[in-house]
């Protein structure tokens, strides 16, 4: 997510009111995950593990729990609850605005578009042209939807990142703050719910078909021409490169990678990333030919043990 308007250190740390390491006039220009930061971005880091990560990344501002040293060209905002302040920020820089009508005046819809009845346009949607939504889709603020894109009923576009962090008292959430993108020529079918990104953009690419009762996790993105069917289950963060073929009710875990052309059969279970141009299935997703001389491995266990009790 990046600001309207470039920040500086010093104006950050006031919002949070916390301290700071680095140049009071350091330049800040937006906050995003870790997995899409880039320079000029603020990310939040608050267990030790996670240390140099953030502070090796590409993120220039560094909001973390402890004094650390500060690398060189960046800067630290030190914070007794870095995840806390990360959705303070959110709040400040992208508030909720409560929906005042059914279409939003503050959207945009394109020429040749048709817009069924009961349909949810939140503020600063931007829809194309030539695209038809049908009843009770609903598409929540700053959604942005290409030309030639069908959308079916029930279909949610932009729903909270299902992101939280396990306190001793409570499940403390993240706060969305990202949109979900849709590129043109896309069909959506129904009862599909597609999450926006925590601090970027949840991405469904040019030409893609997604069939009924698809979950799209937050922050991920899906590429050109993916084919997926009904009932598939997938995580945040995750990249699904193009011409995918996804059958129903896969399950897919987070922050893995899809290689381009990867068919991935129904039923399959997705633990880690797979390549591209190879066929999978079974739980845990791997090759075919692989798991087909596991089961056929597996078929002959009755006869060996029968041959050992004899040897016996």
């Amino acid at each position: 997510m990046k600001f309207t308007a470039e920040q500086t250190l010093s104006k950050i740390a006031n919002i949070l009111d916390c301290d700071f390491i680095g140049d009071a006039e350091f330049p800040v220009l937006g906050m995003n995950e870790i997995h899409v930061v880039d320079q000029g971005d603020i990310v939040f880091v608050d267990h030790p593990k996670y240390y140099d990560k953030a502070l090796e990344s590409k993120a220039t501002t560094i909001l973390i729990n402890k004094e650390v040293n500060c690398p060189p060209g960046k800067a630290l905002l030190i914070s007794e609850d870095p995840f806390k302040d990360f959705n303070k920020l959110t709040h400040h820089f992208n508030p909720f605005i409560a929906a005042t009508a059914v279409i939003s005046a503050s959207s945009e819809i394109g020429e040749n578009t048709i817009i069924q009845p009961n349909v949810f346009v939140g503020n600063h949607v931007k829809i194309g042209e030539n695209c038809l939504i049908h009843s009770n889709v609903c598409l929540y603020d700053h959604t942005i939807v290409g030309d030639n894109v069908t959308i079916h009923s029930g279909t949610i576009l932009g729903a909270d990142a299902f992101y939280y962090k396990n306190r001793p008292e409570k499940f403390d959430k993240l706060v969305s703050g990202g949109n979900v993108v849709i590129h043109n020529n896309v069909d959506i079918g129904a009862l599909c719910t597609i999450d926006r990104g925590v601090s970027a953009s949840t991405i469904i690419g040019e030409g893609s078909k997604i069939d009924n009762q698809v979950h799209v996790g937050h922050d991920t993105v899906i590429g050109k021409r993916c084919l997926i069917a009904s009932q598939v289950g997938i995580s945040g963060c995750v990249i699904i490169e193009d011409f995918v073929t996804i059958w129903g009710q896969v399950g897919i875990t987070s922050g893995i990678t899809i290689g381009q052309k990867a068919v991935i059969s129904a039923q399959s279970g997705v633990s880690k990333s797979l390549e591209g141009h190879k066929s999978y299935f079974g739980t845990p997703a791997d090759d075919f030919r692989k798991k087909y001389k596991e089961i056929a491995s597996i078929k002959l266990i009755p006869e060996i043990l029968k041959k050992l009790d004899k040897i016996k």
